[in-house]
């Protein structure tokens, strides 16, 4: 009997220190592939005319880790216009957000879309990296001599925590958050409760903690059945944010299909509203490119 009870205690004991070990593993793992779960870039290069935003112009920087990438720009078409500088999430390339592009130009917004690392562009993506080539991108502008008080920054689901970054060293007009999250470690210690996500990753775009520096009009978006980053984390965000903040939270909208016609409105509506610097009157006029003669 009391060898039976000892076989027993081995065997149970065998048996946890093999799943503890299986645990372990598994961690590392996750923790050594944890960019390629993500980021998802399209590596093919990104050419406006054919995704009918032919008037986007080529914006050559060099990061300050040496990078040579590519953003995209054009101009506000009317004096007093605001940028528009764009953050893309964390799959595909910039063509397949033209239907959120779109819009803008033809309300004469200038529009920058920064051009990633890893996506079209040399290099690997990475958190440091991405905040690395906004900053390479919004400086090449500032050289040219449009002023802070240009810009609105417009972050998409992982690229709102780019945009949140940016927000804390640029004066910006105003701030768009969609689909935002609080950091990347509270969403995947949401969707993997028993991983030690703030522990193992290392990209943690860390807005909540933020987002208490961002001193600029704020509005969010979020879907209410967003099933990639749950609309808690929104919510959460938008409550921890300084005024005047806004929240529109779209019924029966999940991660990819929260832009529609409606929100489109939305986000014209409170870029229309912000207060325009007069001195953007001048600074448009100067950076505007000249027209070739017929």
């Amino acid at each position: 009997m009391e060898i039976t009870k000892k076989h027993f205690l081995r065997r149970t004991t065998g048996w946890i220190l093999t799943l503890i070990l299986a645990y372990v593993v598994f961690c590392l793992a996750l923790g050594a592939m944890q960019r390629s779960f993500l980021y998802f870039p399209d590596p093919a290069k990104f050419v406006p005319e054919q995704w009918a935003l032919k008037e986007l112009q080529p914006l050559p920087v060099t990061t300050e880790d040496g990078l040579t990438l590519t953003s995209w720009y054009i101009a506000p078409k009317k004096p007093g216009k605001f940028t528009i500088v764009f953050f893309q999430g964390n799959a595909g390339h910039l063509g397949y957000r033209n239907y959120k592009v779109r819009p803008w130009l033809s309300a004469s917004y200038g529009v920058l879309l920064i051009g990633y690392r890893g996506f079209g562009n040399p290099g690997s993506p990475s958190e440091e990296g991405l905040y690395m080539d906004a900053r390479a991108a919004i400086d090449a502008l500032r050289a040219k001599g449009v002023p802070d008080k240009a810009f609105v920054f417009y972050g998409e689901s992982l690229g709102t925590g780019v945009a949140t970054q940016m927000a804390t060293e640029y004066d910006a007009s105003g701030l768009i958050l969609e689909s935002p999250y609080t950091s990347i470690p509270d969403v995947g210690a949401d969707r993997y409760p028993l991983v030690p996500a703030h522990i193992l990753l290392r990209d943690k775009y860390n807005s909540i903690a933020k987002i208490k520096d961002v001193h600029m009009p704020l509005l969010l978006l979020h879907g209410e059945i967003d099933q990639v980053i749950p609309v808690k984390f929104g919510h959460m965000l938008l409550d921890a944010a300084n005024e005047p903040k806004q929240g529109e939270f779209v019924p029966d909208a999940g991660h990819n299909d929260v832009y529609n016609l409606r929100v489109q409105q939305v986000v014209l509506n409170f870029i229309a509203k912000l207060p325009t610097d007069p001195l953007l009157q001048t600074s448009d006029k100067k950076n505007k490119p000249p027209v070739s003669a017929p």
